[in-house]
């Protein structure tokens, strides 16, 4: 197996009231933009890609009780 090195030119360094700022980084941000990051948040953790097709064959019923 390979050694593997990390590469650091894409890691930076800030601290964490830097890193916690997500409100002036997204302020500048036209709203098609910040739709743009919410997408590909969501489709990060959801593990999918925007051309993912939808299973519209889940449903969930259930009889409430009286």
């Amino acid at each position: 197996m390979e050694n593997f090195r990390m590469d650091r030119s894409v890691v930076t360094k800030s601290t964490f009231d830097e890193a916690d700022d997500h409100v002036t980084y997204y302020k500048n941000k036209t709203p098609l933009e910040r739709l743009n990051h919410a997408c590909f948040i969501i489709n990060s953790i959801f593990n999918v890609t925007q051309f993912t097709k939808i299973d519209r064959k889940v449903t969930f019923a259930r009889k409430h009780v009286k």
